[in-house]
């Protein structure tokens, strides 16, 4: 459950550095274009970021769940006189 847990960890991080790289590359190439173009190109690099962040969330909360689900399947319940 480790393994899985940080594999979706690290994919959530390479999709962040890949939005960041991709934004970088588009900004080199278009370089001397228009304010509007420039900030149409922040904004869709803005949208790829939170998409990273939801998948690093997403990661995050499905780590933790794994996490309780392996530690109640490990604590015997306890019963209350």
């Amino acid at each position: 459950m480790a393994k899985l847990t940080q594999a979706a960890w690290a994919l959530a991080q390479a999709a962040g550095e890949e939005a960041k790289s991709a934004f970088r590359a588009q900004s080199r190439q278009m370089g001397g274009r228009s304010r509007t173009s420039s900030a149409a190109m922040e904004f869709e690099a803005l949208k790829a970021e939170v998409a990273a962040l939801r998948a690093e969330v997403a990661a995050s909360q499905q780590a933790r769940a794994a996490e309780t689900i392996s530690r109640v399947g490990r604590t015997p319940l306890r019963r209350t006189p």
